[in-house]
């Protein structure tokens, strides 16, 4: 098992490579989105976006990220020790309407299909996703962690505002969008835009080398802002890989998200997927509580115990990598790099207590 660190694009520098090097990450995943356009999201410490029902802010104009980017940004990154594992989430831009079915649905996927193979020369081996019309909202921000930390959860209420025309994925896509929100769909429908996707896509990631690693909802509740949502119990989980069997159908394992679902269990869904070797990486963050009542905490204070799960993903010959995503703000100077040093830290001690024992 390997330590790595996701970094938004705006963290795309010299400083946040060498903490990342110094913390003992070898692997970065990169959000190449920027969801930061929202004036309530702050760059300066970096935490992860809330954007409420008004979202992240803007998606991008349409343009595909290039193979002269890519390789200028993996240079950069090599350069510092550091190899680029992921990319992770499409630009809403190109491909809204694969998410809502509309007319420029063919059009996009072939984009989507462009940007794969581009990521796939590039040498970017996953690259992952979340098929969902709402993203991620219905969270605060409060001082939900131990010592008062600034954290994100639900306290018990869900959004159920409607997403606008123009906005899908918690980005506005076209800001001149006729008014009105979206059409009411059922879970059938999400499904059925999902297989397409799949359908099309996956045969291209193949030739391309690359693995698609799908996330699952958060929060995971059956529906968001009037939408249908897709894994949001960890046996959906199965049915999207069996709908199309594939070495690239892969999974972007958040403990996070699957600790926080109604039913199943954390360990055994570890244990079922980490077994399948559908695992493509790690979003190793804990939390207390389900939806729609829980909170984010520090690594070491949540309800899932971390030790046993790097006990499950050894046992299973999980050799992939391990980022803390996100993690509380600690109240100091600099929020971010007190937080995810402490995550860090302490998912080293435990992979080297793991690695001892076996």
């Amino acid at each position: 098992m390997k330590l790595g660190f996701g970094l938004y694009r705006h963290m795309l520098n010299e400083a946040h490579y060498k903490f990342a090097k110094q913390c003992g990450a070898t692997h970065l995943v990169v959000h190449m989105v920027d969801y930061f356009g929202n004036a309530d999201n702050d760059k300066s410490n970096a935490n992860q976006p809330v954007g409420g029902n008004r979202g992240w802010g803007k998606a991008g104009n349409g343009r595909l990220w290039s193979l002269d980017e890519l390789l200028k940004i993996k240079k950069d990154i090599h350069n510092h020790g550091l190899d680029w594992f992921a990319i992770e989430n499409f630009d809403p831009s190109i491909w809204h309407d694969i998410l809502l079915n509309g007319p420029k649905k063919e059009q996009q996927i072939k984009l989507v299909k462009e940007q794969i193979r581009i990521v796939g020369k590039a040498g970017i081996p996953v690259f992952g996703y979340n098929f969902s019309l709402a993203g991620v909202c219905s969270r605060v921000e409060k001082p939900f962690a131990r010592g008062g930390a600034a954290s994100v959860g639900m306290e018990g209420s869900v959004d159920e505002t409607p997403i606008p025309n123009g906005m899908v994925w918690n980005m506005i896509y076209d800001e001149n969008a006729p008014k009105g929100t979206l059409p009411k769909i059922d879970h059938d429908e999400l499904w059925k835009r999902l297989q397409f996707f799949l359908d099309e896509i996956l045969p291209v990631a193949e030739e391309a080398g690359v693995k698609l690693a799908a996330h699952p909802d958060d929060p995971p509740l059956p529906y968001v802002r009037d939408t249908p949502r897709l894994v949001y119990q960890p046996e959906m989980y199965q049915k999207l890989i069996d709908m199309r069997p594939s070495p690239s159908n892969a999974l972007e394992f958040c403990l996070g998200s699957i600790a926080e679902m109604t039913e199943g269990d954390v360990y055994k869904a570890t244990e079922k997927y980490s077994k399948q070797d559908k695992i493509a990486y790690i979003h190793f963050r804990n939390i207390k509580g389900k939806v729609p009542d829980y909170k984010e905490v520090f690594v070491d204070e949540g309800d899932i115990d971390m030790l046993k799960i790097l006990k499950i993903l050894k046992r299973n010959n999980f050799d992939g990598i391990l980022i803390p995503d996100h993690t509380p703000q600690m109240t100091c100077d600099a929020p971010w790099y007190a937080g995810m040093a402490y995550a860090m830290g302490y998912m080293k001690a435990l992979i080297s207590m793991v690695k001892s024992e076996y």
